[in-house]
């Protein structure tokens, strides 16, 4: 990446590239207090580190606070309202979000820069807009330092180099992004409470604890291996050595997975000792941490799919392929699985541990009825997210034409 390339890029004859530093105040980390985690308190004044600074958002949920003494000997990183963070080292490098009414105050630790601009030449929202665009994260990529850990100076974050437009038009450009910003906190919000509403559902309604309306009677706790056939061998040891087909390993599940990375899928010839055919229907259970709360349903069709060894694939005979599906996710088969573990470096659940797994079991009925009601939520909650990502790739778009000048917004 070019440094420089700032100075070469198309953008408005009205505009300008300045340097950071001479359109800020301060620029600058704080420190941890001796003691570190055994002087936070649970109030005070609010104590950001890297964790609590997001996307554009602070994180305010898992915030610390530090007394009046420490905070008076770290005045220096006082947090003003509108400072700009930047993460400055770790994973998180990169990060940065404006300062509100709640953490004026407080300070910041050693991995975290406030940026104070100067409000009269550059908003404070437009700086934390660029600085999460394209432009500016390739800027920071650029400068990153120390060898495996990366970090950020003083002195590189002070030579960035910022196109600006007028004040008026800064703001504007901001106003509208933050519009954006607010549509897709409030759909993250109504997420995580339809999540919520689904786990409480899946806790009470795969439980018994709670009852649909027109169920009664007893449930029954069954083995898996009595209501399913799993690891079938569905291939002989005589197929042919040109057989083909497609392989489903471990890498091609996310964690909590309901779909296949189906572009991952590795077609392959020979089906040497990997002999066990997934069929629609089929409940899978990764088997081998760090996967084990990788499940998967296969609800679509599928053609010559193998499972590798890393899975247990459950072929549903007395059960409903969804109810157990759903049942996978619990606290209740989690519980069981940890205490069946084996192993220290890679922990496992054997195949003969997988078949004792023990599952509550309501009438036929009842499991219809009750995934019928946690598929409509799990619906909910993925249109909701595929929203989201809509929004999220329209800020970018957005971002990318109006930080660079491409596009003009009309200023009254």
């Amino acid at each position: 990446i070019n440094i420089e390339s700032l100075d070469n890029i198309d953008i408005p004859k009205d505009w300008k590239i300045k340097k950071l530093h001479s359109l800020t105040k301060k620029i600058g980390s704080g420190i941890t207090p001796n003691g570190g985690e055994k002087v936070y308190k649970k109030e005070g004044h609010p104590f950001l580190r890297s964790q609590n600074i997001g996307w554009g958002i602070l994180l305010t949920d898992n915030v610390v606070f530090i007394d009046d003494e420490i905070h008076n000997s770290f005045k220096s990183t006082e947090i003003q309202t509108d400072d700009v963070f930047l993460n400055i080292t770790g994973a998180s490098i990169g990060r940065s979000a404006v300062a509100n009414v709640f953490v004026k105050g407080g300070n910041v630790n050693q991995h975290v820069c406030i940026i104070r601009t100067k409000k009269e030449e550059l908003s404070p929202y437009f700086l934390n807009s660029f600085l999460l665009s394209r432009k500016g994260q390739n800027l920071i990529e650029s400068y990153q330092a120390g060898g495996n850990r990366q970090g950020l100076n003083f002195e590189q974050i002070k030579s960035f180099k910022i196109p600006l437009p007028s004040l008026p038009e800064q703001k504007a450009i901001a106003q509208l992004l933050s519009t954006w910003d607010d549509v897709i906190t409030k759909t993250q919000s109504l997420i995580a409470k339809k999540e919520q509403r689904k786990k409480w559902l899946m806790q009470n309604l795969l439980t018994g604890k709670k009852r649909l309306k027109g169920f009664g009677g007893e449930w029954k706790e069954v083995k898996l291996n009595d209501i399913s056939e799993i690891d079938k061998l569905s291939l002989s040891n005589q197929t042919p050595d040109d057989y083909s087909f497609q392989y489903l390993s471990l890498s091609d599940v996310d964690a909590g997975a309901t779909e296949i990375k189906s572009e991952k899928l590795s077609f392959k010839g020979s089906p040497s000792r990997a002999r066990r055919i997934v069929r629609k229907g089929d409940v899978l259970l990764a088997t081998v941490r760090p996967n084990l709360q990788g499940f998967l349903i296969i609800r679509d069709d599928v053609k010559d799919l193998i499972a590798s060894t890393g899975f247990a694939v459950i072929s549903c005979t007395k059960i409903n392929n969804e109810f157990l599906y759903q049942f996978l996710f619990t606290k209740n088969l989690m519980n069981q699985i940890e205490s069946f573990l084996t192993g220290s470096n890679y922990p496992a659940i054997n195949s003969s541990d997988v078949r004792d797994l023990k599952v509550p079991l309501p009438s036929m009925e009842e499991q219809n009825v009750i995934s019928e009601v946690l598929q409509k939520a799990d619906t909910e909650i993925q249109l909701l997210k595929n929203k989201m990502g809509k929004l999220k790739e329209q800020k970018k778009g957005l971002m990318q034409v109006l930080l660079t000048g491409k596009k003009r917004l009309k200023i009254k």
